[in-house]
């Protein structure tokens, strides 16, 4: 530009101040013209013998993408190498292949064991330089149950080598292409010939071990069921595998082991010893040591008061019989063991101490008392066992008594002082009534006999009748047999020795009044105590009547002839209370259903009570001392009584009753 064109310019408005633009646009124009026809030249130069300005052009003469563009010659373009280097690998696979097969010419296959001996990849020199070699230092070592070993060298038993050819013909059989199918599959064979030694001399040197000498030997046990261990029942005894050794297996061990030149073998685990025929797992041992032990460990707590007697399996099993799981018990032994229990807590009949309200002690027995229902007993005895569930419990009673121990009698009984001829009544420990009485005429052998027994029932209006006589009684009350307590309306003096020779046919007669207090406090199976003291004799009877009074006032109880000089209180339990018995107070029956009755001094029976509180139904003949009684007809008053109708006594046709019933009684 000319100065003067620059002058004008810079002069001219400022809207038309702008740069000459048309000058650049044809420089860049030709740049955009000289790049393309580089970039059209450079494909051209790569592709020999394409025309220029035809490159890029397809059949229809649109511009195209050039087919098989540098990416998918880049994935390509390794193939062909890739085809080159498997073909190498290959075979250069099959050279080895076939390289390897040429070597099994002449050894073994792979995995190929020939007497035992591992042979693989060795020649046949070689295997037989080994066996040799094996041979020459050869030992046996033969290893007992309990870890100690004995030896038997080659030299021992003249052991050498024969090759008779038989690794040539394995080795002959062999095909070396198949080599590779015996990688993992192994061949094994046996040569016969290929070592020797002499029989005789191996079985020398196993009878001579220490371990076959038979004395020394133990034989096996079997498993078995122990007897009863205490605390514990029945348990399985394991077996015992002893060390008593199977000769013809040991020699075919040993023998088995010098062929494959095996340096040690173990007996035990060879199987050489013999075995026990039974085990501790053998479900026939538990299943009746369980049949046994779902008796053996129940226990039966028994409680007689404050004494206990246990029974568990130290003696139930005693009572077991039979085998296997058919175990049943022995009802002859559960019976003896029930009758040892009456024995010992059976108290009826057996003698014990009574301390008397005169102080002095005496013994007495009778009727009174505990007795076990023995056969009820051992049934319900058996049916605990069988049920195999442990029991506290009371025996079943056929006669229960006020209190255990020997006391049994309680703190509520008659005491009947046949020599005083004086009775006293005790309730709970207190002493509410006494009086004289006239008991059985001893001129005329009807005394009245000593006992304890307990009352039968009491009874309102009876009839007593005998030969020339039928006495009627307000109040009656037997406890043995025949003979009982009652009012005697034909006396008028009671006690001193009017008995020996103006007494009873052996009942207790009593003044009304006494009779009447008597029977209002009283109850069935109530103990009466009856005794002699020699030393209390009363000579002097005290008048008393045995009529109801006049105007119907009883007349006051008698005092006695001879005072006692101590009351007896019997021991109570805690607050006063007689102890009470819990069951009924019944006769049990014998075997057969009789009970034996014991008798009483003189030879006289006494009678229990049946159960129920009923006496026994006596024959109409004198009855332990007391009065001949036969029966009248119900209604019947006999001349003299005072009251009408009544009745009769113990089982002689009448109602009769066991009101107000105690301890020992239902």
């Amino acid at each position: 530009m000319s100065e003067d064109q620059k002058k004008l310019q810079d002069s001219g408005p400022e809207h038309e101040k702008r740069p000459v633009r048309r000058s650049r646009s044809r420089e860049a124009a030709a740049a955009r013209r000289a790049e393309k026809e580089r970039a059209a030249a450079e494909p051209a130069a790569g592709a020999p013998g394409a025309v220029a300005g035809e490159q890029g052009k397809g059949d229809s003469g649109f511009p195209q993408k050039p087919a098989g563009g540098s990416r998918e010659k880049s994935r390509t373009a390794w193939l062909p190498a890739l085809a080159g280097f498997v073909g190498v690998l290959l075979c250069a696979g099959i050279a080895f292949y076939v390289y390897a097969a040429q070597a099994y010419k002449t050894v073994f296959f792979p995995n190929t064991v020939i007497n035992g001996a591992d042979v693989s990849d060795r020649t046949v020199d070689e295997v037989k330089a080994a066996f040799s070699a094996g041979a020459d230092r050869y030992r046996l070592t033969v290893v007992a149950r309990d870890g100690s070993g004995e030896e038997i060298t080659g030299q021992d038993i003249g052991l050498h080598t024969v090759f008779d050819g038989g690794l040539e013909k394995i080795l002959e059989a062999q095909n070396p292409y198949r080599w590779v199918f015996h990688l993992r599959t192994p061949r094994v064979y046996q040569i016969g010939t290929m070592l020797k030694w002499d029989e005789e001399a191996l079985a020398r040197e196993v009878n001579g071990l220490e371990c076959m000498d038979e004395s020394a030997m133990v034989r096996p046990r079997d498993a078995y069921l122990s007897d009863y261990i205490e605390g514990r029942g029945y348990e399985v005894v394991p077996e015992e595998e002893g060390t008593a050794l199977k000769a013809d297996a040991v020699q075919t061990a040993a023998s088995a082991a010098v062929r494959s030149l095996d340096p040690e073998i173990s007996l035990e685990e060879l199987g050489c010893y013999e075995k026990p025929s039974v085990r501790s797992d053998d479900p026939g041992l538990a299943a009746e040591r369980d049949a046994r032990n779902r008796y053996v460990n129940v226990t039966v707590t028994y409680t007689f008061g404050d004494r206990t007697e246990v029974l568990n399996g130290s003696r139930t099993h005693e009572w077991l019989t039979g085998a296997g799981t058919d175990i049943a018990l022995d009802e002859a032994q559960i019976a003896e063991y029930v009758s040892e229990l009456a024995k010992t807590y059976n108290t009826a009949y057996k003698p014990r101490a009574f301390k008397t309200s005169y102080g002095p002690t005496v013994n007495v027995s009778g009727s009174y008392g505990w007795r076990i229902n023995q056969k009820e007993e051992a049934a319900q005895l058996k049916g605990i066992l069988e049920a195999g569930e442990s029991v506290t419990r009371e025996p079943v009673y056929s006669q229960t008594a006020a209190a255990h121990g020997d006391a049994d009698y309680g703190n509520t009984y008659a005491e009947v002082n046949l020599t005083a001829q004086h009775l006293l009544f005790y309730k709970d420990g207190n002493k509410i009534l006494e009086s004289d009485f006239v008991s059985g005429n001893v001129s005329k052998g009807h005394t009245t006999p000593a006992g304890l027994y307990s009352l039968t029932y009491k009874q309102r209006d009876a009839v007593l009748k005998g030969e020339g006589y039928a006495s009627p009684v307000k109040y009656w009350m037997p406890f043995n047999g025949g003979i009982g307590f009652h009012d005697a309306s034909w006396r008028s003096s009671f006690g001193g020795s009017i008995y020996k020779t103006g007494g009873s046919h052996g009942c207790v007669n009593m003044p009304y009044a006494a009779a009447k207090e008597l029977y209002e406090n009283v109850y069935a199976g109530m103990p009466v105590i009856c005794y002699n003291l020699p030393g209390t004799e009363s000579k002097a009877p005290t008048k008393a009547s045995g009529r109801p009074p006049a105007g119907g006032q009883a007349a006051q109880s008698t005092k006695p002839a001879t005072q006692p000089t101590q009351p007896n209180v019997p021991a109570t339990q805690p607050g006063g209370q007689a102890a009470q018995p819990t069951q009924p107070n019944a006769q049990p029956a014998q075997p057969g259903g009789q009970e034996t009755q014991p008798t009483q001094p003189g030879g006289q029976p006494t009678q229990p009570t049946q159960p129920g509180g009923q006496p026994p139904q006596p024959e109409p003949t004198q009855a332990a001392g007391g009065p001949e009684i036969t029966p009248v007809e119900n209604g019947t008053t006999a001349a003299g009584g005072g009251d009408s109708g009544g009745g009769y006594g113990p089982a002689f046709g009448s109602a009769q009753s066991t009101e107000g019933g105690g301890p020992g009684v239902s």
